[in-house]
């Protein structure tokens, strides 16, 4: 049975599905600075809080995974901020060689890697005093619907994984936009940059995001520019327009569609925007997934929108928050 549902300013959710936890909504929620080890590497992470809080409760934890390049000072930050006033523990972080986490090369948008660091995330925390480690939920914005779900697969303690604007098959996605011979040839440029840097020189870097009306550019980074170029929205010192140059082969062999089955029977949901060139792989993951999961599909949102768009933020939290209540907090 098909659970495909359509947000519209005309269906909005409705007050029963909002959290009654929301406190002040409109003052923005002050993140602790925390750090936790994955593998050899410190990462930095922003814990949120509710205001609402009580010493030795145990709150269901929320975790938001970035997009690919992304910190936790840009949409997976947004994200946690609002999850955290509906009343949940949430964390975003920085990826291993991104913001004010450490690793060398930087920039490196390893998926295998990466995977690796939300698992230690959720170790983090486990750990927690605030937390109820038996209720745990993880949220992937854009690669980090790729990386989210993957890891989710595998690591039992996520109960619930959510997706916004996911791109959860990079592997398909590169192979559609290059083709074999453009594969091969990406292939061979990262080969040489790999046996530059082992012979001494600095690591090669391509720009993540093109500029504005760069030719031959993906229909998913056409929009991106407005965001992360804006200083109103994405633009962030800690982000850096840089992609380690081997990173590309990484992506290439990428696909959460090849574990995402795994994740059942904890639920999975997708929330994409209706004019979003994310939207196919949303609909493609949903298909793929075994039950229980949803697709909620918000009616005129592109996929750079659901970042930070308010009319379009909105109702991606509180049907994110429905979700999470109902499979976190019973």
């Amino acid at each position: 049975m098909e659970n495909i549902q359509h947000f519209t300013t005309e269906n909005g959710i409705t007050s029963k599905e909002a959290s009654q936890d929301e406190i002040s909504p409109d003052s923005p929620h002050t993140p602790l600075n925390v750090h936790f080890r994955s593998g050899n590497l410190t990462l930095a992470g922003h814990l949120y809080i509710p205001r609402n809080y009580k010493t030795n409760e145990k709150r269901a934890a929320i975790l938001v995974v970035a997009p690919g390049g992304g910190v936790k000072e840009q949409t997976s930050g947004r994200y946690a901020m609002e999850l955290c006033k509906k009343g949940f523990v949430t964390m975003s972080f920085d990826h291993r060689s991104y913001g004010e986490s450490e690793g060398f090369p930087r920039f490196d948008e390893d998926p295998y890697n990466k995977i690796e660091d939300i698992k230690n995330a959720v170790s983090y925390l486990t750990n927690r005093l605030e937390v109820n480690l038996n209720a745990i939920g993880l949220i992937g914005i854009c690669g980090g619907g790729g990386y989210g779900p993957a890891a989710a697969a595998a690591d039992r303690r996520i109960k619930a994984v959510a997706t916004v604007s996911g791109m959860p098959d990079p592997k398909g996605a590169i192979l559609e936009q290059f083709g074999t011979e453009g594969l091969v040839a990406a292939f061979e440029a990262s080969s040489k940059a790999r046996q530059a840097f082992s012979q001494g020189a600095e690591p090669l870097y391509y720009p993540l995001i093109p500029p504005a009306g760069a030719p031959n550019v993906m229909e998913l980074l056409k929009q991106a520019p407005d965001y992360y170029f804006d200083s109103a929205r994405g633009a962030n010192p800690n982000w850096d327009n840089k992609t380690l140059a081997w990173s590309f082969e990484k992506l290439a062999s990428f696909s959460a569609l090849d574990s995402i089955k795994l994740i059942s029977p904890n639920p999975v949901l997708f929330i994409a925007g209706s004019k979003a060139a994310s939207r196919k792989a949303n609909e493609l993951a949903y298909q793929t997934a075994n039950e229980p999961k949803e697709l909620f599909i918000i009616e005129g949102s592109t996929h750079l929108d659901l970042y930070d768009i308010d009319c379009y933020v909105e109702p991606a939290v509180d049907k994110l928050t429905f979700f999470f209540n109902e499979n976190l907090n019973g």
